[in-house]
């Protein structure tokens, strides 16, 4: 598989950096990893074309020459060699613009998991439903409570006492503290969420720490979608549910609340008992 520069790039992080698990749970893979793992030899895809494993195989099916596009007729994959057909994506194939697009693979591939594995040490006391995969090291304390899929890299904390919902992905080097709910997101490497706090639909960097009953929030009044500023413009998010898109080494001071759909850059901080309203991002 050759990786061609990205196409119609938006205001997203490098692929490459970050960490969303695999079918086969290799701790720290990234998506261009799990790209690999299906993609036929041969093809060419944008770094930031997302083609589920169906949709390999459709171009695999369709032959030398063949392209796969989506819905509004954009190529997502090719092969050079040959004149071949067009092939229509799923809708579960798009390009990645924005970070929350990251959520929608996270979904995908954490909600695609049918056998749990664990190599870390999960508690007798812990309460399981669904399908988790525990990484070597990572504790999984009394209390603590998983319900639908979810994966957990290596050398983590979590709990006592935490509620884990969702298709969630936490990288390895985590803690998850006292109290935690962590619902629907990513929690990238060496990050902290302290006691107390709330995370939904959200994609945290690395290297981050929520002081302690740092809230995110996640659903709008009216119940419409989400937008967002992007360059002085709001977009929609095509989200229902948006938390925050959190950059790495980002501090909250605690009981920091942070509004539906806000940004804060890398190394961006807060202060106790601020209120996150607009982005933070310089």
């Amino acid at each position: 598989m050759q990786i061609i520069e990205t196409k119609q790039a938006g205001n997203w992080w490098p692929l490459a950096e970050v960490s969303v698990p695999s079918e086969q749970f290799v701790a720290g893979g990234t998506l261009l990893h799990w790209q690999e793992i299906h993609a036929p030899e041969n093809a060419k895809m944008y770094q930031n074309s997302w083609v589920t494993q169906g949709d390999w195989q459709l171009l695999l099916a369709a032959g030398d020459g063949a392209k796969l596009i989506n819905s509004e007729g954009e190529k997502l994959a090719w092969f050079d060699t040959g004149s071949g057909p067009s092939v229509t994506a799923s809708d579960d194939s798009f390009f990645l613009l924005y970070p929350w697009d990251l959520l929608k693979v996270n979904e995908q591939i954490v909600g695609a998991l049918t056998e749990s594995e664990y190599i870390g040490e999960v508690s007798p006391a812990a309460h399981i439903e669904g399908i988790i995969k525990v990484g070597a090291g990572t504790r999984i304390l009394p209390g603590v409570f998983i319900e639908g899929n979810a994966v957990i890299g290596e050398n983590c904390k979590i709990g006592p006492n935490c509620y884990i919902r969702g298709n969630t992905a936490i990288a390895d080097g985590v803690h998850i503290g006292q109290a935690v709910e962590v619902k629907n997101s990513i929690v990238g490497h060496g990050s902290s969420i302290g006691h107390l706090s709330y995370v939904g639909d959200s994609v945290i960097g690395t290297k981050v720490n929520f002081g302690a009953a740092t809230v995110t929030s996640n659903l709008r009044h009216d119940g419409k979608n989400h937008r967002t500023s992007v360059d002085g413009t709001l977009v929609d998010t095509g989200r229902r549910k948006l938390g925050t898109i959190v950059g790495e080494h980002v501090h909250t001071g605690i009981h920091t609340a942070i509004f539906p759909g806000r940004k804060l850059g890398p190394y961006a901080t807060t202060r106790p008992n601020e209120s996150v309203e607009k982005d933070i991002v310089e």
